[in-house]
């Protein structure tokens, strides 16, 4: 008897929580509800893929590839890694007015800035602006955490593959306003994520920021060190660089395209005007070697972001597959329904 006793230790109290006795509701799922709640979230997927497509169709779009792969390309005589120095011009024409802000991006195609380990190519603590890793970068940033000299080994600062492959390339446009060549002014601030700004990314909290970069070296292929890197900004240097900023943010593709500046200011507030325009291209960044291409891309957006017709398709495709089955569900209820059971 106290064995039976024993056995009924672990049961759970006799309550009606425990013993899952509570009152419950379930759904009766009936073709009453089913077909026409297919209907209505078929027939709201379309209107939204509707609301998206023709959204997207009006977003203005300008893509120019100034790889220089081809032997009539302007930019063929720099695609050549042994030209230092070089620069090139696209000349295009605007056929009408680029409504509002317009953002003018860089893109690279053929280009894996998701590599396992480029992506960890980078040092966190020293980007946060901890003096100590300065001076002892991590392990993560092989082969460019230091700069090797004989035995005498230099911290690289920022160090890593991500940083030491920054894109440098960089771009003037000129519009011609009655045969005059007019600068067009870029806007370069805030183009990067405001967490990496704010959050994420950091300066060592030394004045003036150069001090902190004694005893480093800067990466081996930027032509200036990170305090240098805008020296019409002082506040713009250092690991909150915008243009850092908008580099170190990875890309999950290998075709993809950056923020490099928008044009908001000026004559140019409400839009790039039709006209004629040259592009003034600083050609630094080789892709050949990888099979790479470059391109500048000009683009407008509106409330759904930038040009997508892909998201508009996907709700028309869904939408319309859901009036579709609620019309082969109608026609198969209407055929095969059973009499209601008393």
């Amino acid at each position: 008897m106290v064995k039976e006793e024993q056995g009924f230790d672990n049961r759970p109290d006799n309550t009606a929580f425990t013993q899952q006795r509570l009152p419950a509701w379930q759904p009766m799922l009936s073709a009453g509800i089913v077909i026409p709640g297919f209907v209505l979230i078929g027939l709201a997927f379309i209107g939204i893929g509707v609301a998206l497509f023709v959204t997207s169709r009006s977003i203005q779009v300008l893509e120019l590839d100034y790889t220089g792969f081809e032997k009539n390309s302007p930019c063929f005589k720099c695609s050549d890694p042994d030209v230092k120095g070089c620069t090139c011009q696209l000349n295009f024409t605007m056929e009408e007015l680029f409504k509002g802000t317009v953002y003018f991006y860089y893109g690279l195609s053929n280009y894996f800035q998701n590599y396992r380990k480029y992506s960890v190519s980078k040092d966190d603590e020293q980007l946060s602006g901890d003096l100590d890793n300065f001076k002892t970068p991590s392990d993560t940033c092989a082969p460019y955490e230091y700069k090797k000299d004989g035995s005498q080994k230099t911290p690289i600062v920022p160090c890593g593959s991500i940083a030491n492959s920054k894109f440098n390339d960089t771009f003037e446009l000129f519009h011609y306003v009655n045969g005059v060549k007019k600068l067009v002014p870029f806007n370069g601030k805030g183009i990067a994520w405001w967490t990496d700004y704010n959050v994420k990314y950091r300066n060592p909290s030394v004045s003036p920021l150069k001090n902190a970069f004694n005893g480093t070296v800067k990466p081996l292929f930027w032509p200036r060190p990170a305090y240098e890197l805008d020296t019409s900004d002082a506040a713009n240097n250092g690991f909150i660089n915008q243009d850092f900023l908008v580099w170190m943010r990875r890309a999950a593709l290998p075709d993809f395209r950056k923020l490099y500046r928008r044009i908001d200011e000026g004559d140019y507030k409400e839009g790039l005007p039709a006209g004629n325009y040259t592009l003034e291209i600083a050609y630094n960044y080789p892709v050949l070697s990888f099979d790479g291409r470059k391109k500048v891309v000009f683009s407008n957006v509106s409330w759904m972001g930038g040009k997508n017709e892909f998201l508009g398709i996907a709700y028309l495709v869904i939408g319309s597959m859901c009036v579709f089955m609620s019309v082969v569900m109608l026609i198969v209820y209407a055929k095969f329904k059973f009499p209601e059971e008393e």
